[in-house]
């Protein structure tokens, strides 16, 4: 179910309106349990539940600390100091190191970007190009196919 199953228009949603993706929370508990262990679609949605509830906690205590600081915006910074303020201090190096690779992938993603814009082609040119190389290398796999 979608952030925005369940409730009409342009009403903001409601906590009962509020969830996660079960197949990705289901993925994701699969990935973290032992081969022969299996979790009950009960116990799933629980789980979901109580993300949600960790996240409606961890934002509104992020949302005191922007307001605090007369801030309109919440931050990495204010969700850092809201682990902190509510006493999950063993998250917060996990966060940070999430936070940095988060950076550096937008960084690189900026890098990729400007490589197209320093290509000096077209984006026709670069997709005429690109098919040409796909034709080659189609030729070149039916050729070895034979």
């Amino acid at each position: 179910m979608s952030d925005r199953e369940g409730h009409s228009g342009g009403a903001p949603p409601t906590d009962e309106d509020l969830s996660l993706p079960k197949a990705t929370v289901a993925k994701m508990i699969t990935e973290l349990l032992p081969s022969d262990v299996v979790c009950a679609k009960e116990t799933r949605d629980l789980v979901i539940e109580c993300c949600v509830e960790f996240i409606h906690l961890i934002s509104s205590e992020a949302n005191e600390i922007c307001e605090q600081e007369s801030k309109k915006t919440i931050a990495p910074e204010h969700i850092i100091g809201a682990l902190k303020r509510l006493g999950f201090d063993s998250f917060t190096t996990e966060v940070e190191d999430v936070l940095k690779d988060h950076k550096q992938q937008q960084k690189d993603r900026e890098k990729k970007v400007s490589k197209f814009e320093q290509s000096g082609m077209t984006e026709e040119e670069l997709l005429a190009k690109q098919e040409e190389l796909f034709a080659a290398s189609r030729a070149k796999f039916q050729s070895t196919q034979s």
